[in-house]
């Protein structure tokens, strides 16, 4: 920043010395020759440890010979406006109020030198010598030793190479409005220099107050600055073509790697793009032709690179940044989208198994408990079988079609509550347990496979719980009106961090794999009842479903 600085003063009094001494001085060309060099170190255009194309070489190659055969007024001028625009287009990319008032001095001293000094001896106007002596004589010099007095403030490396093309088209427009409508004004109304140059002043004051009035909304007017916005988002990339179609791909295209092979078609088909190449952890590709100019873009585990038929200006490489931003965020959705189905899917499949598995289990321990009973007390087997096997048989087939078909979610089959109340209590009558009934229970029709399956598990927990607690009691109610089946136990309480997460997510169990209050949960809730943990506390431990409101 430092170098920079007193590059650009140097500049400026080398340039003062070859105006002072005139055009004619033997010492013009030599110090415009280093005024010219010292504007190469010190320009914003290419960077200084950038290597020179022959393009950028032949325009260095070209001032240098103005310079030394062609010189003139008017080259001088043109030459004036160009470090004008070049150092106005700067000064709002430095935030250091220093630094700013520092170019802004600069900019005042190429104005006065322009309008005041190379303009009046351009058009070799009468009676303004001494107003130009005085100026290049002492006014000028006093103002670069005022600026070489403005401290150095530390700026950000980027600004020092920071250009608003904009800005300098318009500030060389303006400078160059201002010097030729001087001259207008002095030919065709017969006035002097100072008073054309005031009215030309006074004209583009009003023009710059009324854009300045348009350029925000007025009266219903959108302003001119949304319609420069949009045609600043659409140089040299037909954005919104580009996202209408991106949108349309996003919404047609389930798969990632088809919409990003979609989407990237769309991209080469813009005129500055000759070809690209992504990679991702899936797959790779090209479309179109490479070249020397190439743009790397990432987002997270999609890189893209892109070739461009010539050098990309600051402006194209911003819209290149938000273009792969938006395909990327859409690609990246797209694969959260596609783990999100596999989830499901996975979840469908693990809930089906597992529910299978506890109706197998619930089936097996019916039929353990029917062997125990007709090895124990063969006298009572007979009658017991002649009605459980009948029901065991039909829970054979149900668990059969479900192995068939895992993908139903409906269970088939529904009882009146009093038969399944009936058939659940000559299913485990020979378990000590305590049954209440309501007498209610009438012909209301209730999903079979589901009350068993509850009911199975409840019981089986609770006589789990009787093997580590001997003596327990358990009971198991029924009220039909309103519903309400419940099952209790007077062991201990369940802890309770266990029973806050109880019902609501998978648990270690002593007895099993811990899923199966969980899973039976889920499948009351999907079929309209509500599984909850009623009672929780010393000798009352009570589980209850009930009709969900």
């Amino acid at each position: 920043m430092r170098s920079s600085r007193w590059l650009s003063f140097a500049m400026l009094v080398v340039l003062h010395l070859a105006l002072w001494m005139g055009i004619q001085s033997l010492w013009i060309h030599p110090l415009l020759l280093m005024h010219l060099g010292l504007f190469l170190m010190w320009q914003p255009l290419w960077r200084g440890e950038s290597k020179l194309r022959p393009g950028g070489t032949a325009s260095i190659i070209a001032m240098s010979l103005v310079a030394l055969f062609w010189l003139n007024w008017w080259v001088l001028a043109f030459w004036v406006s160009v470090l004008f625009a070049l150092v106005g287009g700067r000064v709002f990319a430095f935030h250091a109020r220093r630094q700013r008032m520092y170019y802004l001095l600069v900019m005042a001293y190429l104005l006065a030198v322009l309008v005041l000094y190379i303009a009046p001896t351009m058009f070799a106007l009468p009676g303004l010598d001494e107003v130009m002596g005085n100026m290049m004589n002492a006014g000028l010099p006093l103002l670069l030793v005022i600026m070489a007095f403005i401290p150095v403030e530390r700026e950000q490396a980027k600004s020092e190479q920071a250009v608003d093309f904009i800005y300098i088209l318009l500030l060389f427009t303006l400078l160059t409005l201002l010097v030729l409508g001087s001259l207008a004004f002095m030919t065709l109304g017969q006035i002097g220099y100072l008073d054309a140059l005031m009215r030309t002043l006074f004209i583009i004051a009003v023009m710059l107050l009324a854009l300045g009035g348009l350029w925000n909304p007025r009266l219903g007017f959108s302003g001119f600055q949304a319609l420069f916005s949009r045609y600043l988002l659409t140089i040299g990339t037909p954005l919104e073509i580009w996202l209408e179609r991106l949108a349309g791909a996003a919404q047609q295209e389930r798969d990632p790697e088809a919409f990003l092979e979609r989407a990237t078609e769309y991209l080469t088909e813009m005129p500055w793009i000759s070809g690209l190449a992504w990679v991702s952890d899936r797959g790779h590709g090209t479309l179109g032709v490479s070249s020397k100019h190439r743009i790397e873009m990432s987002d997270q585990d999609l890189n893209l690179i892109l070739f461009s038929r010539r050098a990309v200006s600051p402006t194209v490489l911003l819209h290149v940044r938000l273009l792969t931003r938006l395909l990327g965020h859409f690609y990246q959705a797209k694969r959260r989208e596609q783990s999100l189905r596999e989830i499901t899917r996975q979840q469908t499949i693990y809930e089906t198994g597992a529910r299978l598995t506890h109706d197998l289990k619930n089936m097996l321990q019916s039929l353990f408990a029917l062997t125990s009973v007709a090895q124990h007390q063969p006298e009572k087997a007979q009658p017991i079988l002649q009605q459980q096997l009948p029901v065991l048989t039909q829970r054979i087939e149900l668990i059969l079609s479900k192995l068939k078909t895992p993908q139903a979610q409906e269970e088939a089959g529904e009882l009146p509550l009093a038969n399944w109340w009936e058939g659940l209590r000559q299913r485990h009558q020979h378990r000590n347990i305590e049954w209440h009934d309501s007498g209610n229970a009438g012909v209301r029709l209730i999903p079979a496979a589901l009350f068993d399956c509850v009911a199975d598990n409840l019981i089986d927990n609770a006589c789990n719980k009787r093997l580590r607690e001997p003596g327990i009691a358990i009971a198991v109610k029924l009220n039909a009106a309103p519903f309400e089946f419940s099952v209790s136990d007077g062991g201990s309480a369940i802890p309770e961090f266990a029973a806050r997460q109880l019902l609501h997510t998978v648990m270690s169990s002593e007895d099993g794999l811990g899923v199966g209050l969980y899973q039976v949960a889920r499948w009351a809730a999907q079929s309209g009842y509500r599984l909850e943990l009623g009672e929780n506390r010393e000798n009352k431990v009570t589980f209850r479903l009930v009709a969900a409101k």
